[in-house]
């Protein structure tokens, strides 16, 4: 769907698989958040812009290349914070940048509750980090206010998104691009994925009231 990428892969699949089960503890639930974040930056950072860098071997010199662009990392509190490490570990000169975003219950729609984006200076890449792309609120609110910063290029990176998020995200924010590991046909009357996982903030920091 335009600029949306599902990542195929088995290990994807298999991890996803897990992350859904009711049974997953909130500690293996935080690793295999923390693994998809890993395979979802490798696929949304293909196009990243390098340039060529001379390094001294032991034996003699060799052309590679580095990074030439500022890279933002983008968690939407709080469930975005379990993607960071991971992809800090991937691209550790990338800067961190947090928004707080939470979703009003009688409404669905997101709530801007902190940010603190500087006036000048955005990044030249912005990967917004969020678990699920539920109503895609809070993704269109993320890149509003990156628009607003100056950010050019901007990915939403989620693990589980619905068609309905993918489809508001792509009508507001049509040039930003989608990498996801799984998309979901459904949202429920509390517009929570179907099939989903429930809440990942809960699921993932052990806050889930008791059953």
């Amino acid at each position: 769907e335009g600029n949306t990428v599902a990542v195929n892969h088995p290990l994807v699949l298999h991890h996803v698989t897990r992350l859904r089960d009711r049974a997953t503890t909130p500690e293996d639930f935080r690793h295999l958040v923390s693994r998809l974040a890993v395979l979802l930056a490798y696929e949304a950072t293909q196009d990243l812009q390098t340039e060529p860098h001379i390094v001294q071997t032991p034996l003699t010199t060799a052309t590679g290349g580095r990074l030439r662009e500022r890279i933002g990392l983008v968690p939407i509190l709080r469930a975005g914070l379990g993607m960071v490490d991971p992809i800090l570990n991937l691209i550790p000169e990338a800067e961190v940048w947090h928004l707080g975003l939470y979703r009003d219950e009688e409404t669905a729609q997101p709530v801007k509750y902190y940010s603190k984006l500087p006036p000048d200076r955005p990044v030249d890449v912005a990967l917004i980090l969020d678990p699920m792309l539920a109503t895609g609120g809070s993704a269109v609110s993320a890149l509003a206010e990156l628009n607003d910063w100056g950010v050019k290029r901007e990915k939403v990176l989620s693990i589980i998104a619905s068609r309905d998020g993918i489809a508001e995200v792509g009508s507001q924010y049509p040039e930003a691009e989608i990498c996801v590991c799984a998309v979901d046909d459904d949202l429920n009357a509390q517009k929570f994925i179907v099939p989903g996982l429930g809440d990942a903030g809960d699921r993932m920091f052990n806050t889930l009231e008791p059953q």
